[in-house]
């Protein structure tokens, strides 16, 4: 019985020729899509856990708030709204409370902003010469950074005790008498501020001192030849070699003072906290916020205010741009 043996296409034995498209040619071009894939795709897999959280937990809130700040809903029947329109907003138009409560927030924001960061930069020029354990005085800056709110906020609450406080103390021995820190309106902001500027100080100064330190030597050297004394190469070279974090730490501690909570809801030590005082003397657009909604019920009004400080902060943003740029084309 005859077998056929299978050949190759030049006649001679071998395997049998592949039936269907070319195999090498095939695995190339397989070989090409996989790499296009990897070069064009890999960045989007890189990028796209941020865009996930960043969808879950800042988009999604933000849209669903604008929704509910356009309906009457209480907090013990989040499923059941009220479509009300723009009526919110022209009631919190209307409410003096968020008038001043913006008002406050704005005050507290310049107390603690203007002097917060005029210490961190002369505190981060110091640390920018050699000294004798530097480091420690670099860890020693962050420090209160690291503490938590509560605790810091806790701490300057009792230094700051009407009857027993150690700061009414210390005005005690100069012949100041007792001064109500929580019910005298700027009393209790300026002690509100002095939390903030003892938390963020060193923090804004390490952001500084990086800055400072990425400035080229020769700088200072040539304007040294030139006669200018240290406080001129401060001014010359230092600031403007440092004005984009100036900027930065300017838009940081805006943010921060606009959405200011933990510390006056501890200074208020109970149910005034929440109020900012008992003549809200100190209640910023946070307290506002929480007061609506976890307090009053009224999670429509709590969603109106936080867009109010979205608003806020853009308004805040643009005004800075355009200063900026009117600083750019005058320099």
């Amino acid at each position: 019985m005859a077998i056929s043996t299978p050949t190759t296409p030049d006649g001679a034995p071998g395997a049998a020729p592949p039936t269907g498209p070319d195999t090498g040619a095939e695995r190339r071009r397989r070989s090409t899509l996989l790499h296009r894939l990897d070069v064009r795709g890999a960045p989007y897999a890189f990028v796209a856990p941020f865009f996930v959280v960043f969808a879950a937990f800042s988009f999604y809130p933000l849209v669903y708030t604008s929704w509910i700040s356009l309906h009457r809903v209480e907090l013990s029947t989040l499923n059941l709204m009220e479509w009300v329109g723009f009526d919110n907003y022209t009631a919190l138009w209307d409410d003096d409370r968020f008038w001043n409560a913006l008002l406050n927030t704005i005050t507290i924001g310049v107390l603690s902003t203007v002097p917060q960061l005029l210490m961190a930069l002369g505190l981060a020029h110091l640390l920018n010469y050699r000294l004798r354990g530097s480091t420690f005085f670099r860890v020693a800056a962050l420090t209160p950074y690291a503490t938590s709110v509560g605790a810091a906020a806790l701490v300057f609450t009792m230094l700051f005790e009407r009857d027993f406080g150690m700061i009414n103390w210390m005005l005690s021995l100069v012949g100041v008498d007792n001064v109500d820190w929580e019910n005298n309106k700027w009393a209790a902001q300026t002690a509100i501020s002095t939390i903030v500027i003892w938390r963020w100080t060193g923090y804004n100064a390490l952001l500084y001192l990086a800055a400072m330190q990425a400035i080229p030597r020769d700088r200072y050297e040539a304007a040294a030849i030139d006669g200018a004394s240290r406080w001129q190469q401060f001014l010359t070279v230092t600031v403007p070699g440092i004005r984009s974090t100036i900027v930065f730490t300017i838009v940081l501690s805006t943010i921060g003072a606009t959405q200011l909570f933990g510390e006056p809801l501890i200074f208020g030590q109970g149910p005034n906290g929440i109020t900012g005082g008992a003549d809200n003397q100190y209640q910023t657009l946070g307290l506002l916020l929480y007061e609506e909604g976890w307090k009053n019920y009224q999670m429509g009004r709590a969603a109106t205010v936080a867009w109010a400080m979205f608003l806020l902060l853009i308004v805040v943003f643009v005004v800075q741009r355009l200063v900026a740029r009117a600083i750019a084309r005058k320099g």
